[in-house]
C-alpha cells in the first residue's frame, strides 16, 4: 500500500504560507470552521487526510488536491 501521507515538503509549504500571510494555524483553523488540533496534525504529517476534517484542512491548506464540501 503506498504511502498515503501528505509530504514533509507540502507541510512545510502550508506553514510557511500561513506566517507570510502572519496568522497562526489556530487563527486559520477557527476562520475556516475547523478544529486547531486537527489543523496542526495536518501540518505536522499525523494525519493521512483521506476524509473528513482532516482531508478538508488539507485541501484548504494547499496541501493536497481535492474538493471540500461547504
Amino acid at each position: 500500500m503506498p504511502n498515503t501521507y501528505p509530504t514533509e515538503q507540502a507541510c512545510q509549504g502550508a506553514r510557511a504560507r500561513l506566517a507570510r500571510q502572519g496568522i497562526s494555524a489556530k487563527e486559520w483553523a477557527e476562520k475556516h470552521g475547523l478544529t486547531p488540533s486537527t489543523v496542526y496534525a495536518v501540518l505536522n504529517g499525523q494525519k493521512k487526510c483521506l476524509r473528513g476534517e482532516a482531508h478538508r484542512a488539507a485541501v484548504l491548506l494547499g496541501i493536497k488536491d481535492g474538493a471540500t464540501e461547504n
